[in-house]
């Protein structure tokens, strides 16, 4: 009896040992060459550093740094492991937004309903819009085209 106790007590901290791994969203230090593209982009800036699993397998690591633009701004720049910015996102006021994804947005949801508004620009130099919408206690991105044509809802996690 007392060993299979043992057995269990030492099967139960094996498991919360393995859960002692990097955390997808816990706040890291990325490679030197990230550190270096980061600092000759955005110098002076301050960024907080989280890694996320990509790719169809979960295969490929991304760097985010979260930092403020302004007083009231915050930016997202997303890099690979080499150091290649992979997308850059930062917010934007309304009216900031191309007339015709104003124009759906109006027509489509009320004000309130708007949590934050940013444009982002891809690693092919691609830029969208997104619009974070609470609709029904569930959290959407609205993404606009550069021109401000409605692309797709996504629903958030």
């Amino acid at each position: 009896m007392k060993n299979l106790f043992l057995f269990i007590i030492f099967l139960c901290s094996s498991f919360i040992i393995g859960q002692n791994g990097v955390s997808p969203d816990k706040a890291v230090t990325p490679p030197e060459k990230v550190l270096y593209t980061f600092q000759k982009e955005y110098p002076g800036k301050t960024p907080t550093w989280t890694m996320k699993y990509v790719g169809d397998d979960d295969d490929e690591i991304r760097y985010e740094a979260k930092f403020k633009t302004n007083a009231t701004s915050e930016a997202l720049a997303v890099y690979d492991n080499l150091g290649v910015l992979k997308a850059f996102e930062s917010q934007i006021a309304l009216s900031k937004l191309p007339a015709k994804a104003q124009a759906y947005l109006k027509k489509n949801y009320p004000a309130k309903a708007i949590k934050e508004i940013a444009v982002v620009v891809d690693d092919k130099n691609k830029t969208t819009y997104e619009v974070e919408i609470q609709k029904d206690l569930k959290f959407y991105d609205v993404v606009f085209d550069k021109n401000g044509g409605f692309d797709v809802i996504v629903e958030k996690d």
